[in-house]
């Protein structure tokens, strides 16, 4: 399958007073029709920058890209005319309505029939009760809803999402998440996001790109980075001894440890989703009683921990 973007050690340096900054260095990855794909990191670890030079806002210093099949440095105008970016600023004007800004993005990208593409996507983004309105009275959520809308009105090869939900609140936050489900769900659609929150990437993305200082370090599925991290970890609360406890568990298939404390019991394992009941029923069968149990998954926070040294928030 031909990827819809190829993009082949892309870096950017910046000139600044005390000389020259390296903000992305020899990025290489690809990204398949259809796969919604997450480029994770902290302030400052090259996620805009990457964004900005494959949406042609920024050259690169080095490297190259193809984007929709338009050569990045050759083709600039073809790679703009098959994408959508939605940057964290927005870009609407304060006194036009949401329907005033979807039909100029419509008629620049010479859409027929403008004023119909313009209100599929009011319904599409739930805008009906916002669209005549001015845009300086929607909230964070809405104007933010109106911006992917935007993005999309010329339904293009790839859509550019640069931190989709800063500054939102939960409630909008958990709406746009659902709207760029709902992407996925309707159109297929190919989405590129830049986040900091690792449980969004966790949430929407197929594939995740862990940048550091400018350099990919990382890149899988979210749940197969968490595999490789380690063990989940199944704590269960008893009455009684633990160590009798230990011993019926001990030799279950998928434990890789099991260790006691008390009356807790903590094991190791692959899934310990799928050992659950397993361990109920051999606890059950040793007569002892079990008054709790608690599951914890490696997270993408425990991945990226491991793998740079620090946190997402953290600044570097």
């Amino acid at each position: 399958m031909t990827p819809v973007i190829a993009a082949t050690s892309l870096s950017k340096s910046f000139e600044t007073k005390t000389g020259t900054v390296g903000a992305v260095r020899e990025v290489s990855f690809r990204v398949a029709p259809g796969e919604v794909v997450g480029l994770l990191g902290p302030n400052g670890a090259g996620k805009t920058t990457t964004m900005r030079m494959l949406s042609t806002l920024e050259r690169p210093t080095r490297g190259s890209a193809v984007v929709a099949g338009h050569d990045l440095l050759r083709d600039a105008h073809g790679v703009r005319r098959s994408i959508g970016l939605v940057a964290q600023s927005g870009g609407t004007r304060p006194i036009a309505t949401p329907r005033d800004e979807l039909l100029l993005q419509a008629r620049i990208h010479r859409l027929a029939e403008p004023a119909r593409r313009a209100q599929a996507m009011i319904d599409t983004f739930d805008l009906a009760d916002l669209a005549d309105r001015p845009t300086m009275t929607l909230s964070g959520g809405q104007r933010r809803r109106l911006d992917v809308a935007i993005g999309l009105i010329h339904t293009p090869a790839v859509l550019f999402l640069d931190e989709p939900t800063a500054a939102l609140d939960p409630p909008s936050r958990a709406e746009m998440w659902q709207h760029i489900r709902n992407l996925r769900r309707r159109a297929a659609a190919t989405v590129v996001l830049s986040t900091h929150h690792l449980d969004e990437a966790d949430a929407l993305c197929d594939r995740v790109l862990i940048l550091d200082h400018g350099r990919l370090v990382a890149e899988d599925s979210p749940a197969r980075l968490k595999r490789q991290l380690g063990d989940d970890v199944l704590t269960v609360a008893l009455t009684g001894d633990a160590g009798r406890a230990r011993d019926a568990v001990g030799g279950l298939p998928g434990v890789r440890g099991v260790h006691g404390d008390g009356n807790e019991l903590r094991i190791g394992c692959q899934n310990a989703d799928e050992l659950v009941s397993r361990v109920v029923l051999a606890l059950h069968d040793n007569r002892v009683e079990v008054r709790g149990l608690r599951v914890a998954h490696p997270s993408l926070d425990d991945v990226f921990l491991a793998l740079t040294g620090h946190a997402t928030h953290q600044e570097v």
